[in-house]
Formats: structure tokens, sequence, C-alpha cells
């Protein structure tokens, strides 16, 4: 259930979902019980709460006969979808080579994060010191001081376990 609610110190408006016993005020901060709270709309259709809202606040600055003539939520978000170019246009009129461009994305979300190059280090080196940590991540281009620096924030974290100088995933 979502409702429009008002406050009573700013005359701000502003939706709420569900029925939460109490509300704060996005401008001023005011905290006050949800039932005490003044409802101008209670619905279950999340764009309906939204569309009353913008109409309030339209008609407050003058606007209400331009809100008016607007299409709803749903219609101008499908609009948005329609409208513009999409990326594969932008990129070739840019006079850039779209299969270059997307080759190059496919290599690279098949690629590992630093962070997971350490972890996958301390995780399949049999009893790994930090030596070994930073040579298996040096390998695969990570550089030494970050694989120090994540290494300690594994320990710290507690995600990982440091003793005798051997490393551990917990």
């Amino acid at each position: 259930m979502y409702a429009v609610v008002g406050c009573d110190d700013c005359s701000a408006l502003w939706i709420v979902d569900g029925d939460p016993e109490t509300t704060q005020c996005p401008r001023c901060g005011r905290t006050r019980g949800h039932d005490k709270r003044r409802k101008f709309v209670t619905t279950e259709d999340e764009d309906h709460a939204r569309e009353v809202r913008s109409s309030m606040l339209a008609t407050r600055q003058g606007y209400g006969d331009a809100f008016a003539e607007l299409d709803s939520f749903d219609e101008l978000e499908d609009r948005l979808e329609d409208s513009g170019v999409d990326d594969e246009t932008y990129l070739a009129e840019s006079g850039l080579d779209v299969d270059a461009i997307q080759e190059a994305d496919a290599d690279t979300s098949e690629t590992q994060s630093r962070d997971e190059i350490v972890r996958e280090a301390v995780e399949t080196l049999d009893r790994p010191s930090a030596e070994e940590v930073v040579a298996y991540a040096s390998d695969r281009g990570v550089p030494e001081s970050y694989t120090e620096r994540a290494l300690t924030k594994l320990v710290r974290a507690g995600e990982a376990s440091e003793s005798r100088g051997e490393y551990r995933l917990l």
C-alpha cells in the first residue's frame, strides 16, 4: 500500500510505502506517527501515487493545467525507451568501430577483478605466504602494492586469517 502524505510544518509531499509506525519528513526531518499524517491518497498502485503527488506539486506551482496535458508515467516511460538512438548507431555515427568495441567489451566481461584474483590466490594455493600470493597475482597483472593492501584488508575484515605467515580464507 502506498500513501501520499504531507508534512504539517513545511508542507512537503512524499510517498510512504506500507504502514510504518512513524514517518519522517524528507525536507524538514520532523517525525510523527504515520496515523497522524494527512494522507491525500492511499492506493495499491505506486504509479498512481506518483501521479497524484506530481499533480499536487504541479498545481501548487501553478502548472496544474500543463500537468493535466501530460501522459501518465507508464506512457512517458514507454516513449523514453523508444526515443533516441541505440548504442550501436551512436558509436557508428561517432566514427568508432562497433565490432571492435563489442569484442573488447566481451573480453573485459570475462576478466576477474583484482580483488577476485587475490582471493583466488589465497583459496587455490596450498598454504600460501604473502610472497606466493603476490607472485600469483602479479602473473595476472595485479600490482604488488595492491595485493599487499588487499591481504591486509581481508584479514582486518575477518574474511581471511594469517598464521605464521600463511593465509587462508574463512
